[in-house]
């Protein structure tokens, strides 16, 4: 047994001598610095604890061969050098451009560079990269930036905050950090966090209040062109809205939306941009969100109670009274009562296809990152296509209310018919007596005229949200033109309208409207009233004209 031991010891000695014959053991680096005085600045380098033979090939011998290739960064630090090699700069190496930075320009020689993370090596970084960009790095040093940085403020942005430290590329490239796409981005990784928020005591953040506007939507959507952090604050010469060189000062405001709106602000203030507090919103902006968000949920709350009632109890007539149920609603006629003439269905049909290209696209607009939205947004880096088609079905649906009108006043028969709709005294009786009996506080259903509340409340609806939203979508579209005239609350204001007035005119067709032509157990699956003209509901006149018959 112990010969077996001394046997497998000395085989395992046998294999570690026979490794490592031909092998000259590493010299420490206190043989190094025998010749070479780099200690002292060894010890305060990012490399000091890094020996000298994990850099340097072939040091121990000597003298030192000839020709040995100097070490290369990328040894150690793979990723930072493929990252530089498809930057700007490397891309100018590797073209022969020998004053290009490199390395060594920016980190200094390895055996004295300073750490990275320190704010020593960070104060450092304009004037390096001044060094080539003399221009930006002045303004930036002149910038609130790049006083907060020489004031010792170790988490105030350098150069390469934005622009990236090894990936550096062009502004007009895809993958640049200051991209137009990614402007809002970069920016955001100091302005949207906690850490300025509380600082400035601030009820939340400019670039969150950038998201919500028009601008923040339009990027969203990939729109390189439209206006984002860097349009109005600048690019290196950012200054505080105090200072009067400041591209955001009062003074100078007008200017600054004036290259993308021209003549923006002559006549009126605009006022303030960056809501981030709700309190900071004008007066007239808070009392129509105040208004919608006490209108829509009251509103669409009554339709469904209205329609809630009329289903259930019309289904427990079908369910448990078939004999009531046949007496009191029995089949309309074959050919079913004439509701819509040819010229009535024809401005159906586009109102219809206009309305829910207005709804798809103007939610788009607003929502640009929901999953139906995408197939939108495929060209809209190189055509506003959501905008576009947006407008050109406002159009068709303006003129088909200019066609209605038109018929009105022209065709008698129409003009005749669509006086029923007229609002009058009994309507109020017939919506509380109609009401009473859908919740079940009527024992009998009450009268309903030809043309009743309900068909009086959607057209009336119609006409008022169609007024609204032409005008308030007119002044979004002349957006400029409302500049010049008006504050840009007025703007807001309309914004809001415009959007508020959207969400309830869509509730509000859905829950109403397609009620009475596709849920009513009277019309279930589908009334085709709009396709042919008659419809197979039984009125209550026509039940009176059968009474007295």
């Amino acid at each position: 047994m112990a010969c077996g031991k001394c046997v497998f010891t000395l085989a395992v000695w046998t294999a570690v001598w026979g490794l490592t014959q031909g092998q000259t053991p590493k010299a420490s680096d206190e043989v190094c610095a025998a010749c070479h005085d780099i200690g002292a600045k060894l010890k305060k380098s990012a490399h000091a604890g890094v020996g000298c033979a994990t850099c340097h090939a072939r040091h121990e011998e000597y003298p030192h061969p000839e020709g040995v290739a100097k070490p290369q960064c990328g040894q150690c630090h793979a990723r930072e050098a493929a990252e530089y090699a498809s930057s700007i700069h490397g891309q100018e190496k590797a073209k022969g451009n020998a004053a290009a930075a490199d390395c060594n320009f920016c980190h200094g020689t390895a055996h004295e560079l300073t750490p990275t993370k320190t704010f020593e090596f960070r104060k450092t970084v304009p004037d390096t990269c001044g060094t080539c960009h003399e221009g930006p790095a002045s303004q930036f040093r002149g910038s609130i930036h790049g006083k907060l940085l020489a004031q010792g403020a170790g988490q105030a942005p350098t150069c390469a905050t934005c622009h990236g430290a090894h990936i550096i590329q062009k502004p007009i490239s895809p993958q640049s950090k200051v991209n137009p796409l990614h402007v809002v981005e970069t920016c955001g990784g100091c302005h949207d966090g906690l850490v300025l928020t509380k600082r400035f005591g601030r009820a939340g953040t400019p670039v969150e209040s950038y998201k919500e506007s028009f601008h923040g939507l339009a990027l969203k959507a990939g729109q390189p062109t439209v206006a984002s952090c860097a349009s109005c604050h600048g690019y290196h010469d950012i200054l505080p809205s105090s200072d009067p060189r400041s591209h955001i000062n009062p003074r100078n405001i007008a200017k600054t939306c004036g290259a993308c709106h021209p003549g923006a602000g002559k006549e009126f203030q605009i006022g303030l941009v960056h809501v981030i507090d709700p309190k900071q919103k004008a007066p007239a902006v808070r009392w129509a969100e105040w208004f919608y968000l006490m209108l829509i949920p009251g509103t669409i709350g009554v339709m469904l109670l209205h329609h809630g009632g009329d289903f259930v109890r019309k289904v427990a007539w079908l369910r448990f009274r078939q004999q009531a149920w046949a007496l009191s609603y029995r089949p309309a006629p074959t050919e079913g009562e004439l509701r819509m003439l040819f010229w009535e269905r024809i401005q159906h049909a586009v109102l219809t296809v206009s309305f829910l290209v207005l709804v798809i696209t103007g939610f788009a607009l607003h929502y640009p990152n929901a999953w139906w939205a995408s197939p939108l947004l495929h060209w809209e880096r190189t055509w506003p296509v959501r905008g576009t088609i947006h407008r050109c079905a406002a159009v068709v649906l303006l003129a088909s209310s200019l066609l209605h009108v038109v018929l009105l006043i022209r065709v008698r028969m129409l003009r005749d018919r669509w006086k029923h709709f007229f609002p009058r005294a009994s309507d109020l009786r017939e919506a509380y007596e109609g009401t009473m009996w859908r919740l079940g506080l009527r024992k009998d259903q009450p009268y309903r005229s030809p043309h009743s509340y309900i068909e009086k409340a959607e057209y009336w609806a119609v006409v008022w949200g169609t007024v609204v939203m032409a005008a308030t979508g007119t002044m979004l579209w002349l957006n400029n033109w409302m500049l010049q005239h008006v504050p840009k609350w007025g703007i807001d204001l309309a914004r809001t309208i415009h959007f508020y007035e959207a969400v309830l005119a869509t509730l509000a067709i859905l829950v109403w409207h397609f009620y009475m032509v596709i849920f009513d157990p009277e019309v279930y699956p589908l009334d085709p009233a709009w396709l042919t003209g008659r419809s197979p509901r039984r009125q209550a006149h026509q039940e009176a004209d059968d009474a007295s018959a």
